[in-house]
């Protein structure tokens, strides 16, 4: 290699088959590149460094130590039916959550609950006390088989906050705390995580008509009027309104028909309220076998429900949001 003219370097390569020199001319780069190309891998160290230190510094919240949240914790009110494993399964999750108070186990079967059920489920409570304290576990026992014993009154909740929710579904405990903090920011409204949508349908003998609108539909347009309380925070005082003083025949047809109780809830929410539920959102776990709404005419049944309790009630009460929350600390697109 020698030095060239014209500012460069002029390198030699020679072929394997003969001494043949093949010149290829490399230029050097202008004054001050190099102080320019340090500066731009500075710049992008610096960027994964704060990018990384975002990161850490946004993992996903829980509240500091073992004490309840702020403003005291919630009860977890778990409705179960003859799937002890789920059950069990369930508790084991949902004790481990920060702000658990006390979990009561909705029992609507014949047969009283088996020792060695109990022993588990309390040995799964007592596997996370926190600060010498450890999570109360009751049985609420009921003579009669009906989805309105889900929201009976129960005289001994120390909590304010009810979060209901059944056996076979289980989210993280961070979407929990999550939706708890919201349901603290407006605790008149129910906050949950599976939203549904009352529909206006054709006028039937001059009276508005509505049809229910399953998950897709609120996919499709983001807007949704329900929550359901198969995963829902709300107060305890909505208890004592379902079981005392919202319209009897609402409950009846419930226990008839085996059905629409979280929708009389819904109703029952709204109207006292005038406003709308508050959708989280959170990934489900869904460890049970396929349920009601996976039935043939599950829509209609539901349909007919909306129709019946609006009647019921004089109007529809009823109130369509898009209002969805996001923790966008992990959430790149919100």
């Amino acid at each position: 290699m020698k030095g060239g003219g014209g500012g460069g370097f002029r390198l030699f390569f020679f072929s394997s088959g003969n001494s043949r020199r093949i010149p290829l001319r490399l230029r050097q780069l202008p004054a001050g590149s190099s102080f320019k190309i340090k500066l731009l891998l500075f710049w992008c160290v610096a960027f994964a460094l704060l990018l990384g230190l975002l990161l850490l510094c946004c993992r996903p919240s829980h509240y500091s130590g073992s004490s309840p949240p702020p403003g005291g914790g919630y009860t977890i009110v778990m409705n179960t039916w003859k799937r002890n494993d789920l059950l069990e399964q369930s508790v084991v999750h949902y004790a481990s959550c920060v702000g658990v108070e006390s979990i009561r186990i909705v029992w609507s079967e014949p047969d009283q609950p088996s020792d060695s059920l109990r022993h588990a489920l309390w040995q799964a409570a007592e596997l996370n006390c926190k600060s010498g304290k450890c999570i109360e576990l009751k049985f609420d026992i009921n003579e009669e088989d009906s989805l309105n014993n889900r929201f009976k009154e129960t005289m001994d909740i120390k909590t304010d906050a009810i979060f209901s929710i059944d056996d076979d579904v289980l989210f993280p405990c961070t979407s929990v705390e999550l939706a708890f903090s919201v349901w603290q920011s407006a605790p008149t409204a129910m906050v949950g995580f599976v939203p549904r949508m009352h529909w206006p349908d054709k006028m039937n003998e001059n009276k508005e008509r509505y049809r229910y609108g399953g998950w897709w539909s609120v996919w499709w347009t983001g807007t949704y009027s329900m929550v359901l309380s198969k995963a829902a925070f709300f107060h305890k005082k909505y208890l004592d309104l379902y079981t005392n003083q919202m319209p009897a025949s609402i409950r009846h047809y419930v226990t008839k028909y085996r059905n629409c109780e979280d929708i009389a809830m819904s109703f029952l929410v709204a109207n006292v309220t005038g406003a709308p539920p508050i959708w989280v959102k959170g990934r489900i776990f869904e460890i049970g076998s396929t349920g009601i709404s996976s039935m043939g005419g599950h829509s209609e049944r539901r349909t007919q429900c909306l129709n019946l309790f609006a009647e019921i009630y004089g109007h529809m009460p009823l109130a369509a949001t898009s209002v969805k929350v996001i923790d966008s600390r992990h959430c790149w697109f919100w």
